[in-house]
C-alpha cells in the first residue's frame, strides 16, 4: 500500500489546531507535532495507489488553513521476492 510521510510547516502558534484538522482528513493515519526540525508536524498518509496519494496531499493537506509549506517523502514499497 503506498505510504508517504509529510513534513508540515505552519504558522506559529497554530500547530495543535492544524494537527487536529489533519487527523480528520481521509487517508491520514497519523499526525503529530515534532521538535528538532524546521518543520512543525509529521503526517503519515496511505492510499490504494500512488496517484491517489499525491491527490490527497495536494488537494487536502496543502490546503489546510495555516499550512505554509510541506515536504513529502514517499516510502519505497518492499521488493517482492519471486
Amino acid at each position: 500500500m503506498p505510504t508517504a510521510y509529510i513534513l508540515v510547516f505552519c504558522e506559529p502558534g497554530c500547530e495543535t489546531a492544524v494537527v487536529d484538522e489533519l487527523r480528520t482528513l481521509p487517508s491520514v493515519v497519523e499526525a503529530a507535532r515534532i521538535y528538532g526540525s524546521s518543520y512543525d508536524i509529521i503526517v503519515k498518509v496511505t492510499s490504494d495507489t500512488t496517484s491517489k496519494l499525491t491527490e490527497i496531499i495536494s488537494k487536502n493537506i496543502r490546503r489546510v488553513e495555516k499550512v505554509k509549506a510541506t515536504q513529502t517523502m514517499t516510502v519505497i514499497e518492499k521488493d517482492k521476492v519471486n
